[in-house]
């Protein structure tokens, strides 16, 4: 898919991968859809993005996890927009704890249902509605595109991670499945899968900014290369091999 004019909607594109990823597509003149919880909060990528060459760019404010404000919002996008090419699901939260915490035969603590249920919500539940209403937009104005799901190295299993761990299992799957579901409309679904990237959800660190340079590439070669479909691009540095 030639990116140029292009409709790309990102989620969590206030700051972090979202954010770099925005930056990185608006390079090649595509116009964007910046979700975030605030709509202000991407004033900054907003701003970079149009530096960066976007033929024009949007923000929005909703709550991925809102089934009625993901519709709201999606519907706004159309009607703004008249298209939509492509969603990048990124918005994502972490909540980390052990299942259960023992010591000295004691338990000490365990994963709430909270702490279970909110990371749920965002990552998986949300990343679900995004994918559901931008497919029924560009299936109903025609759209050819590409939705890309940001999975992780984690979705394998990681300590204190159970609850990021499914919900990012669980991205990846989808993918799978609406790119067999959606082709027929000429839909495509895959997704990239980092390893630890240090983005402000996690630490603070001078490298990041590489990092998310490379998650950046690589969302954007999905989007371009129209044979790609229904894979997980891993992008982990060997950290799993």
């Amino acid at each position: 898919m030639d990116l140029k004019g292009k409709v790309i909607v990102i989620t969590g594109a206030s700051r972090g991968l979202g954010a770099a990823i925005a930056r990185r597509l608006a390079a090649s003149h595509c116009q964007l859809a910046l979700i975030d919880l605030d709509a202000d909060s991407n004033a900054g990528t907003r701003s970079d993005c149009a530096k960066a060459g976007a033929d024009r760019v949007e923000v929005y404010g909703a709550n991925v996890a809102s089934e009625e404000q993901v519709l709201a919002c999606m519907q706004q996008i159309a009607a703004d927009f008249g298209a939509i090419n492509g969603l990048v699901n990124n918005a994502g939260i972490t909540r980390d704890a052990l299942m259960l915490k023992y010591k000295d035969g004691a338990l000490v603590s365990k994963m709430t249902l909270e702490q279970w249920q909110s990371v749920i919500d965002v990552n998986l539940t949300g990343a679900f509605l995004c994918g559901r209403e931008a497919a029924e937009k560009m299936i109903e104005l025609n759209c050819e595109g590409c939705i890309v799901n940001i999975a992780s190295i984690s979705r394998h299993g990681n300590i204190g991670q159970l609850n990021y761990s499914a919900s990012k299992a669980g991205v990846e799957a989808m993918a799978v499945v609406w790119a067999k579901e959606l082709a027929r409309y000429g839909i495509r679904a895959a997704s990239v899968a980092p390893g630890f990237i240090a983005t402000e959800m996690v630490m603070s660190m001078k490298e990041e900014a590489r990092e998310k340079i490379e998650i950046a590439k690589a969302v954007e070669f999905i989007f371009e290369n129209d044979y790609v479909s229904g894979r997980c691009i891993e992008v982990d540095g060997a950290l799993r091999l």
